[in-house]
């Protein structure tokens, strides 16, 4: 199985929708384009920034569809599950690989906290479904309650073939630092999952990150990469220091109305969060992520 092309900043697309919260297809596309124009090496679709956990499944199928049109063979398209029923994945895996994506990623389920063997069945099931698609892990225990364990991500990535990688969205770089170690001999892909870690991710051997930043400063977060695959340390360390006022500033709104809200400040017309989210942050919180990003020169 190829993975070469696994690597790079991944950006978690926004779902852009209309009023009657429906997939506005001329506004995803033209946020795919922005996003690869950004200098970006993937698009992740409906991962927890496409706000996977507010969308059908049919919907999410036009999706897919529409965001591999437009990036048209130009990055690959990654598709996310975050579904908790294990049968409900497998269909979402199937749907994702008929239509052409390059590889899917799955969060560990959320509400429950299943054990280890229950996790290792329920991945390995999916994997095992779509023989043919690599398939990243995904790591959000901030999100989900319970981080996956460098045992259950070693396991997973010495038994099954077609599990090639994951993003930890831990935060804890020395867990990072173990998926990486532990899998290294099999040349498993690791992703950071904090914009504010792409750079230390990389120092411990990460591949590239999965960076919602990527949704309204792509130049920036892109700019960290590529510097330290090009050599240049401290100018990737300076590159995120620049960016990490920008994403901070998220911080004081919620979850997922800021990447919306940093969008529009961009001028992208991405539509307003699904509700029971409010259409923007207001007050203080907005203020701050207009002036971090003025600050930063975005707008």
């Amino acid at each position: 199985m190829n993975t070469e092309f696994i690597k790079g900043v991944i950006v978690p697309i926004i779902t852009p929708v209309d009023e009657n919260e429906m997939i506005d297809e001329a506004a995803l596309r033209r946020q795919v384009d922005f996003c690869i124009e950004g200098g970006l090496q993937g698009i992740l679709a409906f991962g927890s920034n496409g706000e996977f956990y507010q969308i059908e499944e049919d919907e999410m199928e036009r999706g897919l569809k529409i965001m591999i049109d437009q990036a048209a063979g130009r990055v690959p398209v990654y598709f996310g599950i975050g579904a908790i029923n294990t049968k409900k994945c497998v269909r979402l895996a199937k749907m994702a690989a008929a239509n052409g994506a390059a590889g899917i990623s799955i969060l560990q389920p959320m509400f429950l906290k299943p054990t280890y063997k229950e996790l290792i069945v329920h991945f390995t099931t999916i994997a095992e479904a779509v023989p043919e698609t690599p398939v990243l892990l995904y790591n959000n225990p901030g999100r989900v309650g319970y981080s996956m364990t460098a045992d259950l991500v070693d396991e997973l990535a010495h038994t099954v073939k077609n599990i090639i990688g994951m993003k930890d969205t831990s935060g804890d770089i020395t867990l990072t630092e173990e998926f990486i170690r532990r899998t290294r001999d099999v040349g498993f892909k690791v992703f950071g999952g904090k914009d504010t870690l792409l750079y230390a991710s990389m120092c411990v051997g990460a591949v590239g990150g999965v960076c919602t930043a990527g949704n309204f400063m792509p130049e920036l977060i892109e700019d960290v990469y590529a510097k330290y695959v090009a050599g240049d340390i401290q100018g990737s360390l300076e590159a995120q220091f620049k960016l990490n006022p920008v994403r901070l500033a998220m911080d004081a709104a919620s979850f997922p109305v800021a990447a919306k809200d940093m969008a529009k400040l961009r001028g992208l017309v991405v539509g307003d969060p699904y509700r029971p989210n409010l259409p923007t942050a207001e007050g203080a919180a907005l203020d701050k992520m207009r002036a971090t990003m003025t600050e930063a020169g975005l707008i």
